[in-house]
């Protein structure tokens, strides 16, 4: 009797540990199962959270049946569980170990923010205001409070960043973005400087920087900015005003509504090459380092003048008298869809006289 029962307790302890055994299998299997995303999901994981906080929202998610599951995998596993903070894509493929996987991975969402060449510095902090999820501590700041911050306290802030595209994680702030591209533009100025060509009528590298914003706002076309830094370099070396529509446009600030006009190139500004001899006192937008590098490698020759010709090119000139006849047959006689430059830029570049 006694034996009988044993047996049957046996029995019945088998059965009871090889069902728990399977619905552990089954539980530990289903987080290897689509967890049931409709569409790209972002999860955010704050510093500080810990796996069970994260178990429990998969489980009100409706991501996992039960965070049992997740928690014990945790136990199983913890090397596999050790989640960092940031923000995740989860996308609808996934299941809950890939989500997990994600996790631990440290592969948060990757945003960008990009400063285009040749747009000015007030352009990159409204790009920087419209970042998605960048903390906008500067929004509030003026440019000398920016500069301050970036340990250049009085600098003004034009030209300084350089334009590219900057990636960035949730959390991340607008004076991070700015620092990043500060320090850049001083890296490629300097590895310019170093090695630039001789005899270049510039004191100091910023003086080389003005240049170059000004290359960019004159031109698109890539084979043509060392022909416009030779042009502008001579007009230096002569004495000569470099009488370039640009620096007007930027000196006109919101003044300016799509044209120049001859009171407007008569109208003192500090940046108004026209009546100013050298360079203005600042740049004039964010240059690229092609235009950096022509600034600094000018092209060799004997031209003095230019002209946009309206399919973004341009026409250069020895004399003056070359360069009014260009005129008249470019900027005169216009063709219907004339345009000064090919860069796709809602303020146009001017043209150089």
């Amino acid at each position: 009797m006694i034996k009988s029962l044993l047996l049957a307790l046996v029995a019945l302890t088998v059965v009871v540990l090889a069902g728990a055994g399977l619905w552990t299998w089954q539980g530990l299997k289903s987080l290897e199962a689509n967890a049931g995303l409709d569409e790209p999901t972002l999860y955010l994981v704050p510093r500080g959270t810990s796996f069970q906080a994260v178990a429990r929202e998969f489980e009100q998610n409706g991501w996992v049946d039960d965070a049992l599951w997740l928690k014990l995998f945790a136990r199983l596993e913890p090397e596999n569980t050790s989640i960092r903070a940031g923000e995740y894509e989860f996308l609808p493929s996934m299941s809950p170990k890939d989500m997990l996987a994600l996790m631990v991975s440290g592969r948060t969402k990757i945003r960008s923010v990009q400063f285009i060449e040749g747009r000015r510095f007030v352009d990159a902090r409204v790009a920087l205001q419209e970042a998605p999820h960048l903390e906008q501590k500067t929004a509030d700041w003026s440019a000398g409070e920016i500069m301050a911050a970036l340990g250049d306290e009085g600098a003004h802030p034009e030209g300084r960043f350089f334009p590219d595209t900057y990636a960035y994680n949730r959390g991340d702030t607008d004076l991070d973005i700015l620092r990043r591209a500060y320090e850049r533009m001083n890296e490629v100025l300097a590895e310019e400087w170093e090695n630039r060509a001789d005899e270049l009528p510039y004191d100091n590298p910023y003086e080389a920087l003005i240049m170059a914003s000004i290359i960019e706002r004159e031109t698109g076309v890539p084979d043509e900015r060392q022909d416009i830094a030779g042009v502008f370099v001579r007009r230096l070396e002569k004495g000569m005003r470099l009488q370039t529509d640009p620096t007007v446009i930027y000196g006109m600030g919101d003044a300016y509504q799509g044209r120049i006009t001859r009171r407007d190139l008569r109208t003192y500004t500090p940046y108004n090459t026209y009546r100013i001899s050298g360079l203005p006192p600042t740049p004039i937008a964010l240059p690229g380092r092609a235009s950096i590098h022509a600034a600094l490698h000018p092209a060799e020759g004997d031209y003095l003048y230019f002209v946009a010709k309206g399919d973004g090119s341009h026409q250069f000139s020895r004399t003056l008298e070359d360069h009014n006849r260009a005129v008249r047959d470019y900027q005169l006689n216009r063709r219907k869809d004339y345009r000064s430059s090919p860069r796709p830029d809602p303020s146009p570049t001017g043209d150089s006289q």
